[in-house]
């Protein structure tokens, strides 16, 4: 199997003995506590399954600014996003800290940490990550926003993390850790993996991209894996898509070629960058590929096409990473084929050929009980989604 980012074996920082994890827990009851914002509880949830290999916690400030700026770190690991805990809190003592979730009721203990530096990343510094990351400094984009908001105080250190946050209970049979989706490609005796990212419910273009992929790389099978956090207002829940995907792969794809997974973390819409961070942490998880499409991570108008394919090309160093990339253009329904084609594999074709419609159509449509054309989504996926959209107006 494909070895993790940036060591020979993979390192969670989940205390995964029952015994030691309840007498940190015990211990962590008399510490001086933090309440994390989401974002810095997405990263010690990652952090815990493995993903964030080989991260041993949150980053500091020289790290995560030579992140943010050449992609790696101030001794060289090549990582594509800071993964830190900013907090608008002042009053934090170096040394052992419990961190406190913020998306579960009660605010319960998620993590110890060894606080090693305290520092304040100053409004421009923050300012600059922001730009790097998210490549605009725009207000309106939705990661940036969120990253701005997190506060000035960075606190950076090793963690030992004590759950899931809400992600295990809330999706027992979707979400997974990068320990798991590794020990079940083994299990299921697949040699090559492909893996398919989304955010959203997919339709006949995301079926047909996986198989295509699966066909054409000669992979033994499929990760599809959606994410389960924080996402921006009017994208789908996660139970809704979970429903969808989960609908769409009993039906029309053979028995042991598709897994079906979730991660717990927050999308940060940050395209390219976060097109990278994908990579890094399918590469942990065990895939050997990693489907890239249009406008992968992205949002709006704030990316290229394809930026998130041409950044690997232009900034990602020759073996930095083990995982590979599958290219894949924007998929439509050919009325002349009669199947599900990449666009820049028509090359015969006019707009008029394909059946494309616009994800504002599609949202019309399935509010008013319509189901879009079979061309454009399987029946059963479009009534879980009509369920949806009805039931929310």
């Amino acid at each position: 199997m494909i070895k993790p980012h940036g060591s020979d074996t993979l390192n969670p920082l989940y205390v995964e003995d029952d015994a030691a994890r309840a007498a940190l827990l015990a211990e962590a009851e008399t510490l001086p506590s933090l309440l994390l914002n989401s974002a810095a509880a997405a990263n010690a949830v990652m952090l815990a399954g493995g993903y964030f290999n080989p991260l041993t916690g949150y980053m500091n400030k020289a790290d995560a600014l030579s992140v943010a700026k050449d992609m790696k770190t101030a001794d060289g690991l090549f990582w594509p996003v800071p993964i830190v805990n900013l907090s608008q809190a002042t009053d934090v003592q170096t040394g052992k800290l419990a961190l406190r979730d913020p998306n579960v009721e009660g605010n319960p203990i998620l993590a110890v940490m060894d606080v090693q530096a305290i520092e304040t990343v100053s409004d421009d510094e923050l300012k600059a990550m922001a730009e790097e990351i998210f490549g605009t400094l725009d207000g309106d984009h939705p990661g940036v926003s969120t990253f701005l908001s997190l506060g000035n105080t960075l606190l950076s250190g090793p963690i030992q993390v004590l759950n899931f946050s809400y992600f295990a209970a809330d999706f027992p049979d979707t979400f997974r850790t990068a320990v798991q989706i590794r020990n079940e490609i083994a299990e299921r005796g697949w040699n090559k993996v492909v893996a398919f990212q989304t955010r959203n419910p997919m339709h006949r273009a995301h079926e047909e991209l996986c198989r295509m992929a699966q066909e054409r790389l000669g992979a033994d099978g499929i990760v599809i894996h959606m994410l389960l956090g924080k996402l921006k207002k009017g994208d789908i829940p996660a139970d809704v898509r979970d429903n969808c995907i989960r609908t769409m792969v009993d039906q029309y794809f053979p028995p042991n070629t598709v897994m079906i997974t979730g991660y717990g973390f927050d999308m940060l819409y940050a395209g390219p960058r976060e097109a990278v961070l994908h990579a890094v942490f399918r590469q942990n998880m065990g895939a050997n590929y990693l489907i890239v499409g249009r406008d992968h991570a992205g949002v709006g108008d704030y990316y290229g096409a394809f930026d998130a394919q041409t950044i690997f090309q232009d900034k990602v160093p020759a073996g930095a990473l083990e995982i590979e990339i599958f290219e894949a253009d924007h998929t439509a329904y050919s009325k002349k084929l009669d199947k599900v084609v990449m666009m820049r594999e028509a090359p015969d074709h006019s707009k008029e050929d394909f059946v494309l419609l616009s994800g504002t159509k599609v949202r019309e449509m399935l509010g008013k009980g319509m189901a879009p054309p079979p061309e454009f989504s399987r029946p059963e996926v479009a009534k879980v989604l009509m369920d949806y959209y009805q039931s929310i107006q």
